[in-house]
């Protein structure tokens, strides 16, 4: 699938058109939970276990992110990379970066890093799928270099969502493009899509593969 570049300037009405969220985010969430609980219960306890044993440092890494309309959001994840790495190299990271640790690799690859923010979507401050929120540095650096780039700040922002899934080079402009016609073609089939071939990326370890991001998702 490729972005479409010729889009509408007129804001869609996300309103409308996401009424259903709220049931399908809890519903499948809540499902997904029950059916498969032995596995998220293993996920729950294993990777904070693993994470703490590699350097006995914190599980979790707090940051601060663009929700809707700007809102300011606290995300936690799990963490992949060392204690302060942000002191001990630069603001970029990169696949081969020595400050990701070893279980922080497997955590990137599979997304499972992101798991925490499913309390984000039981507090209704994310959806299954949406725009990636962004760290508050570099959406003002995009909204800056790309006219209209605030736009996708309409709408909660997503765990997983078709520029995630279709952009793996995290080009932002490809970006706004997709986050855009996510937003006017949005519906619970396509939702279930992107959660599905979202599914399929974690169980082929095929997320994380930009060349370098932002010291923020870490």
């Amino acid at each position: 699938m490729q972005p479409d570049k010729a889009l509408s300037s007129d804001q869609p009405d996300v309103g409308r058109r996401g009424s259903y969220k709220v049931w399908f985010d809890l519903s499948f969430i809540l499902v997904a939970h029950v059916s498969l609980f032995p596995i998220f219960l293993l996920l729950w306890i294993i990777i904070p276990i693993m994470i703490w044993l590699g350097d006995r440092g914190p599980v979790f890494y707090q940051q601060k992110r663009i929700g809707k309309n700007g809102k300011i959001i606290s995300v936690r994840k799990f963490r992949t990379m060392i204690v302060d790495a942000d002191t001990k190299g630069p603001a970029w990271t990169t696949p081969d970066d020595p400050r990701i640790t070893t279980i922080g690799r497997i955590l990137r690859k599979t997304a499972l890093d992101e798991l925490p923010e499913v309390l984000n979507i039981c507090k209704r401050e994310m959806s299954l799928v949406g725009p990636r929120a962004l760290d508050v540095a570099e959406q003002a650096k995009l909204e800056k270099q790309i006219p209209g780039f605030e736009r996708r700040l309409c709408m909660l922002p997503g765990l997983t969502g078709m520029a995630q899934v279709y952009d793996p080079e995290d080009d932002a402009d490809d970006k706004l493009n997709y986050d855009m016609e996510y937003l006017y073609c949005m519906g619970p089939l396509l939702d279930l899509k992107l959660v599905i071939l979202s599914v399929l990326n974690t169980a082929g370890a095929r997320w994380d593969r930009r060349d370098a991001k932002p010291m923020d998702d870490e």
